[in-house]
């Protein structure tokens, strides 16, 4: 059912019918799919996001709270930003959204305990979104891999959502780090934190019309 989907999907994102109202409740049963499936597409939930726009009379705020944590799982893209930018005032009020939004932040300024301390409030909502919690700690690898040399092993464990240690050692072994007992080396960062001298070469002839100029 997925594929045929997909392609139904592709060929309504193709033509104007993507402006149609009436292609909504196809769109809306395609991101309830890549909430199950694990699947992502931006420029289809974008399309739902706008002819809700359009419509705010079909808007479906359940959709719209799905579409927003997807967008969650594509950090550190822009996604989030692309999709908030289609809401209507009186959409962003909502209550449900505004929590989300607030996700939203505190994952952008990276303060992952007080991201995952929400998501375990909310289980019921970020559970419906298969592999979102995974997907938020491959964010959460990124940033730590272009941050530390070497993390305290708890300290990883936390920022990971309060992993075990079996589920920890997948993590490191995912990402090439090292277990080092309580310590997890992750990179020699020297190289990032070199000042470097950049020599750039500029001939005359690149000069001349500039000077002829003054």
């Amino acid at each position: 059912m997925a594929e045929p989907m997909k392609q139904t999907v592709a060929a309504i994102l193709k033509s104007i019918e993507r402006y149609n109202p009436a292609n909504l409740q196809t769109l809306e049963r395609y991101v309830e799919m890549q909430s199950r499936e694990n699947t992502y597409d931006l420029e289809a939930n974008l399309a739902v996001l706008k002819l809700y726009q359009f419509n705010p009379e079909k808007f479906n705020a359940d959709i719209t709270c799905q579409i927003l944590l997807k967008a969650l799982t594509n950090f550190p893209h822009t996604d989030f930003t692309l999709c908030k930018c289609l809401l209507l005032e009186s959409v962003v009020e909502n209550e449900t959204i505004s929590q989300i939004k607030y996700l939203a932040d505190i994952l952008e300024q990276c303060d992952f305990a007080q991201f995952w301390n929400r998501v375990h409030q909310m289980p019921e909502l970020c559970n419906r979104i298969n592999g979102f919690h995974d997907s938020i700690r491959k964010f959460v690898c990124h940033v730590v891999g272009i941050t530390f040399q070497t993390i305290d092993k708890n300290n990883l464990a936390n920022l990971l959502g309060g992993i075990d240690d079996v589920t920890l050692k997948h993590w490191v072994k995912k990402y090439g780090w090292r277990d080092e007992v309580n310590l997890i080396f992750i990179a020699n960062q020297d190289e990032n934190i070199k000042t470097k001298n950049i020599t750039e070469k500029i001939e005359f002839d690149h000069l001349a019309p500039l000077m002829a100029l003054l």
